[in-house]
């Protein structure tokens, strides 16, 4: 089965535009129409100098009963020829203003709609894809298209036109001249098309390149305090360069083929020219051909014939153009893993009762999660601790269906997570990750993100249970203070207070903290802690957590090794069981170092 062609997926996606296509391309056709007609009235005038009372215009067009004299006929030549300018430029004006718009239209849509996809698609998607890759796909191949609209389609229809046009004038004044004269048109567009088939595997290569370059950069840029740390700036050049250079060196393959095109359609266009200039020649001295209908020809031949050099920056333009649109439609094709749609609830119906029945995931071939069975009570908190790679955050991922299990269930109230409408799900848990999300925007946007109409004193009062306030009354505006691309302005203990304040205003019926104080100093810990002990009251908490000493307060703690649940109690349970959590409390307390030491002296 052969792939659809890039056009055709255009085509179907712009459906919606049918009518603006339709205009545009009548706009394009008639702005050709009017714009061949000046060579026509060339030849005209030309007829009306050399046979004056006896010309074309005269005979033929008045059929006898008007402008016979040649001053009068001039006048009236240089009225229609007003007009056919008017025309030429009116209609160039619509035409420009129709496909712009179109192309502005089709662009802006179909990021929209590749974004929005992107966003559906399941986490798993983007473990294979790099984020520069998919910059590149949703900025500049959809930039590509909206070029290729701007003007590129307009001068495919209009080469057509042309073609259509002036072989018509060329077949009424002189059949056995247009034979010869457009025997190289055939040749020009086979040769369009034959250079055009070797470009598309060639711009192939260029937008996947581009992709790498754009990748690469995302990833530096985002990085480069890390880069700068460890005195990498040579190094991280050096790949920069190795990517620039295979984008250019993929551009070079493609230039190769493209820069041939020009002169190839010259040497056609040279035999269709030299044709009619020689041969109409010969036929105007032997009277079988009219001196003004000789002019029309030459003038045509070059109108005909010369545009169509631009087929090459059109050849170019256009296979660059579909690429770029086959990326970005196979983007917008891939197909959504996970079901959004679903069972309603309502957060207000929501008591946070959570079940795992046999859960088990892998990544890949790996298996991460073995037959884990739990039950975690509404309104309790619960804690996962475990060493890194144990499965504690791939549960919480599960339950937010980041991922889907491959085997067993989770429900939330008794009922399967699988049969909810995903967005519902979601409203209903608070997450606070290690390294969580901040926009571009103030400390009270970023509070405020998710949550819909909330007031000032709301977010005030979210600040102050995360014990943000402090911080933030020092900041220059407060909480219309901006902190940044992804609130690098801020420290790292000042960004969680931000993401626990969002979720404590959220107000969900389950929070999780997925190593929420992992990576911040002791004073943020103690200020994160205490404002957990507010906010779990009466909700149900789910804890991830190096640190054993933020959940020795838990109503639940589950040691998980391998995937698998290996032991689980209270703080205290557990430590009277002599066994892996006392072992990891010891070692972290350095309670064994002290025993050790007492039993040396």
């Amino acid at each position: 089965m052969s792939a659809i062609h890039p056009l055709k997926k255009l085509l179907h996606y712009a459906s919606a535009y049918k009518t603006d296509l339709r205009l545009a391309t009548l706009y394009s056709i008639l702005n050709k129409f009017f714009d061949v007609l000046p060579e026509v009235l060339i030849g005209v005038a030309v007829d009306i100098v050399v046979n004056g009372e006896k010309s074309f215009l005269a005979k033929r067009v008045l059929g006898g009963f008007g402008i016979t004299e040649t001053w009068h006929q001039l006048v009236f030549l240089g009225v229609v020829n007003a007009f056919i300018w008017m025309g030429e430029s009116w209609f160039e004006y619509l035409l420009s203003l129709k496909w712009r718009k179109l192309a502005q239209n089709l662009q802006h849509d179909l990021r929209l709609d590749t974004y929005d996809h992107v966003q559906k698609l399941e986490m798993a998607y983007f473990e294979n894809q790099r984020t520069g890759n998919l910059m590149s796909v949703l900025n500049e191949d959809i930039n590509q298209m909206e070029r290729f609209l701007n003007g590129g389609a307009n001068q495919i229809i209009q080469v057509i036109c042309s073609s259509v046009m002036v072989s018509a004038v060329f077949f009424v004044l002189q059949p056995s001249l247009a034979i010869i004269s457009l025997l190289p048109v055939p040749a020009i567009l086979f040769g369009a098309f034959w250079f055009q088939k070797r470009l598309a595997p060639r711009y192939a290569e260029v937008r996947e390149a581009a992709g790498d370059v754009s990748a690469r950069l995302n990833n530096n840029l985002l990085g480069l305090a890390t880069i700068k740390a460890f005195a990498t700036e040579d190094f991280e050049k050096k790949h920069i360069a190795e990517a620039s250079n295979t984008y250019r060196e993929a551009n070079a393959r493609a230039i190769a083929v493209s820069a041939a095109i020009t002169p190839v359609i010259r040497m056609a266009i040279l035999a269709g020219f030299t044709a009619t200039l020689v041969y109409g020649g010969w036929l105007t001295l032997h009277d079988e051909l009219a001196v003004g209908a000789y002019s029309v020809l030459v003038y045509l031949t070059q109108r005909l014939l010369w545009p169509m050099t631009s087929l090459a920056e059109v050849a170019d333009m256009y296979q660059r153009s579909m690429s770029a649109i086959d990326r970005a439609m196979n983007l917008l094709d891939t197909k959504i893993n996970i079901a959004y749609e679903g069972q309603h609830l309502p957060a207000t119906d929501v008591k946070g009762h959570i079940r795992f029945d046999s859960v088990g995931f892998a990544y890949g071939e790996q298996q991460t999660l073995h037959n884990i069975s739990l039950d975690i009570p509404a309104g309790k908190t619960i804690a996962f601790v475990g060493s890194t790679g144990s499965g504690k955050s791939t549960l919480v991922k599960l339950l937010l269906r980041f991922y889907t299990p491959q085997s067993g269930k989770i429900f939330i109230d008794d009922v399967a997570t699988d049969s909810v409408n995903l967005q519902d799900l979601r409203r209903q848990i608070g997450y606070v990750a290690q390294d969580s999300f901040l926009t571009d925007g103030t400390i009270a946007e970023n509070i405020a993100y998710g949550s819909n109409n909330v007031s000032e004193t709301a977010i005030a009062a979210a600040a102050q249970a995360a014990e943000a306030t402090e911080f933030i009354s020092k900041l220059p505006l407060g909480f219309a203070t901006r902190i940044g691309e992804r609130g690098q302005k801020l420290s790292g203990g000042q960004r969680q207070r931000l993401a626990l304040a969002r979720a404590i205003l959220k107000n969900p019926p389950v929070l999780i903290l997925d190593e929420a104080t992992s990576a911040v100093d002791n004073e943020t810990e103690a200020a994160i802690q205490r404002s957990l002990d507010v906010v779990s009251r009466d909700r149900t908490t789910i804890v991830i957590a190096h640190r054993l000493s933020t959940v020795r307060q838990a109503d639940c703690i589950y040691l998980l090794e391998a995937g698998r649940i290996v032991e689980s109690g209270t703080h205290d349970d557990l430590l009277k069981l002599n066994a892996g959590y006392a072992a990891l409390w010891r070692l972290q307390t350095g309670e064994r170092a002290q025993g050790q030491t007492q039993s040396a002296t």
